[in-house]
């Protein structure tokens, strides 16, 4: 039996004025076979960093937006897991922040190459795209995104994080 080893990651809800949020399309690096799924922009919290300065660092490089880790606020919801890659077993707790936008323009140069590889487009959903179900298969993470989101954009913000359910079986 491997080590199972911990990770936090942290993943930032980008809401525009019209209630949108800006997805990413991108492969499953944690499962065989291509298979893709939508995607908050976030990441791997470095050690030494706080969970709001890996937001903010992870924003600044996947979508070339730059903002104060300050400007995140609190925790809105977690989401946590088991999943495997390599061979290896991990343990990840993914922390999402809300940020609002009133636009924005996706730089993705900050991007490392395997980021690149696996990020094919970007798109704004609208709630009701939320609601119903993405194209050929795909799902959106974190699963039950969609009445968490159309709670947010009316400026109802939860006392403490909300619990999404893990998206992939260990």
């Amino acid at each position: 039996m491997s080590e199972v080893i911990s990770r936090a990651s942290a993943r930032v809800l980008l809401i525009d004025p019209a209630g949108r949020i800006l997805l990413y399309r991108g492969r499953f690096l944690q499962v065989e076979g291509p298979r893709y799924a939508w995607f908050t922009p976030g990441g791997g919290v470095d050690l030494g960093e706080s969970v709001q300065q890996a937001a903010a660092r992870e924003l600044r490089e996947e979508l070339g937006h730059v903002v104060a880790p300050a400007t995140l606020g609190p925790v809105v919801a977690t989401s946590e897991g088991p999943w495997s890659e390599g061979g290896r077993s991990f343990f990840s707790r993914d922390f999402y922040f809300l940020l609002r936008v009133n636009g924005l323009d996706v730089d993705t140069s900050g991007m490392d190459e395997e980021e690149r590889e696996a990020t094919d487009r970007f798109h704004w959903w609208t709630q009701a795209e939320l609601a119903g179900s993405p194209p050929d298969g795909e799902e959106v993470v974190p699963r039950d995104l969609g009445p968490l989101v159309a709670r947010l954009t009316v400026g109802d913000l939860p006392a403490s994080p909300v619990v999404l359910p893990w998206h992939l079986l260990g």
